[in-house]
C-alpha cells in the first residue's frame, strides 16, 4: 500500500464541529472531496474575481426564484459580489409575478385540462409592455422590467431580481425562446417587441462576457439549454472580436447533469480546470455559496 498512489487522504475528512458552532466552523468542516471540493474552489474563485475587481455573472433558470433563492441573489448584487445575471423568458415572467403579488408558480396539471393554465391578466400585460419598451428605448427586455416594477412601486418588488439590477445598475437580460411562456398565448404578445427586445439583449450579454477574460466568472444555475445555448454563442462573438477568454471560469451548480451544460459551459468554453460542478439543489448550495463568499470576502 506504501507504493501505491491513493485518491483518498485522512487529511482531508470532515471535522465535526460542535453544536452551536459558527457558520464559518461548520464550512471549514467540510471534507475535501467530489462535491464540497467544487464548491469550495468555486467560491475561491469567485472571492478573487470580485478581490481583482473582475465580473461575476449568473444565467439561471426560472427554478431559482421558484425556491425561494432571490433574496441570496439580490443581496450577492447589492453587496457588489454579483455583476449581473441572464434569465429565460419564464424567469422574467415568475420574477414579476413575485414582485406583483407575492406569489408564483401555478398548478399547471389541475388547470392544464380546464383550459385555464398561464390564462392570467397581469403577466401578459406587463411582459408586453417591457418588451415594447426594451425595443422602443433600445434597453433590451431585462432592464425595461426591471425599470417597470420600480416605476409602479409593486408591492413585492424587494423580492424582484430585476427590480434589484435596476436598483443597483446591474446588467440583467432575457434570452425568449417563442412560444415557450405562458404570455405568449395571449394577443398582447408582440413577436417584433419580444424578439427585438431580447436580440438588445442578447447583444448586450456578448459585450458583458466577453469582459470575462482575466479571471471572470460564469456560474450556470438551472437551466439545461437556453442558457448554455446562448452563452456558448456569445462566447464566439467574443472571441471573434478578438477577447481573451483563455483565463476564464464557468461552473454550474444544477440537481442533475445534463449535456449540453457540460459542453457548453464546462468543456468547450474554457481550459481544463477552470470548471466546476456541484449537483444539489439550488435551495442547499446557493445558501451555501453565499456563506461561503461572505467568508472569504
Amino acid at each position: 500500500m506504501a507504493r501505491r498512489e491513493h485518491k483518498v487522504d485522512g487529511s482531508g475528512v470532515a471535522g465535526l464541529p460542535k453544536k452551536g458552532a459558527s457558520a464559518k466552523e461548520l464550512l471549514e468542516s467540510f471534507s475535501d472531496f467530489l462535491g464540497a471540493r467544487q464548491l469550495r474552489r468555486l467560491v475561491e474563485v469567485i472571492a478573487e474575481a470580485v478581490k481583482n475587481n473582475r465580473p461575476v455573472f449568473f444565467a439561471m433558470g426560472a427554478h431559482v426564484i421558484k425556491v425561494g433563492c432571490s433574496p441570496i441573489i439580490i443581496d450577492l448584487m447589492e453587496r457588489g459580489i454579483l455583476s449581473g445575471f441572464a434569465m429565460n423568458g419564464a424567469g422574467a415572467i415568475h420574477d414579476f409575478e413575485m414582485a406583483w403579488h407575492g406569489q408564483t408558480s401555478e398548478d399547471v396539471g389541475a388547470n392544464l385540462h380546464e383550459g385555464r393554465f398561464g390564462m392570467t391578466v397581469e403577466a401578459p400585460e406587463i411582459l408586453a409592455g417591457a418588451a415594447r419598451r426594451g425595443r422602443e428605448n433600445q434597453l433590451g427586455l431585462g432592464s425595461a422590467l426591471g425599470e417597470i416594477i420600480n416605476e409602479q412601486k409593486m408591492p413585492h418588488r424587494d423580492l424582484s431580481l430585476f427590480a434589484a439590477a435596476d436598483k443597483y445598475d446591474k446588467l440583467a437580460t432575457v434570452h425568449v425562446a417563442l412560444g415557450t411562456d405562458t404570455v405568449h398565448m395571449h394577443e398582447q404578445a408582440d413577436g417584433s417587441d419580444i424578439g427585438a427586445s431580447s436580440l438588445i439583449d442578447f447583444r448586450r450579454l456578448c459585450s458583458a462576457v466577453a469582459d470575462l477574460g482575466d479571471g471572470g466568472v460564469w456560474v450556470n444555475i438551472g437551466s439545461a439549454v437556453i442558457l448554455p445555448e446562448v452563452f456558448l454563442k456569445a462566447v464566439s462573438v467574443a472571441r471573434n472580436l478578438g477577447a481573451d477568454l483563455d483565463e476564464m471560469y464557468t461552473a454550474n451548480l444544477d440537481m442533475i447533469r445534463h449535456y449540453r451544460v457540460e459542453q457548453n459551459v464546462l468543456s468547450r468554453p474554457v481550459r481544463k480546470g477552470h470548471s466546476f460542478e456541484v449537483i444539489g439543489h439550488h435551495e442547499i448550495t446557493l445558501p451555501l455559496l453565499r456563506m461561503w463568499l461572505l467568508q472569504l470576502l
